[in-house]
């Protein structure tokens, strides 16, 4: 993989400019050029970080939250995660719940 434009990587991670303009502001990534029509580029490194910030943010990460566990060393990290996991089995136990009820309503109508 090489330097891509901000466009490319936004096509690539499925996320908007203003996302990465907000990881940008965050500090969490920086572009690492311009190319010769002034267009930021992105190398191969800052490119896979903006996946791993996606991905975060898909599993319920807040930016700060991200800010926080990117760059910590795994062991650090790892209570981070797990406190995580442990409320997204809590959601997934309330929508289960959900699901049944709608599930007996239908059954009685």
């Amino acid at each position: 993989m090489q330097s891509a434009t901000l466009r490319e990587v936004c096509a690539k991670y499925k996320v908007s400019r203003r996302a990465v303009q907000g990881y940008e502001k965050a500090g969490i990534v920086k572009p690492t050029g311009k190319n010769k029509m002034g267009y930021l580029l992105y190398d191969t490194a800052t490119q896979e970080r903006i996946g791993m910030i996606r991905m975060y943010q898909d599993i319920g990460f807040s930016i700060r939250e991200i800010k926080e566990i990117i760059d910590a060393p795994k062991t650090s990290a790892i209570p981070i995660l797990e406190n995580q996991l442990k409320k997204l089995k809590g959601e997934r136990s309330r929508i289960e719940g959900r699901i049944e009820i709608l599930y007996d309503l239908i059954q009685k109508k």
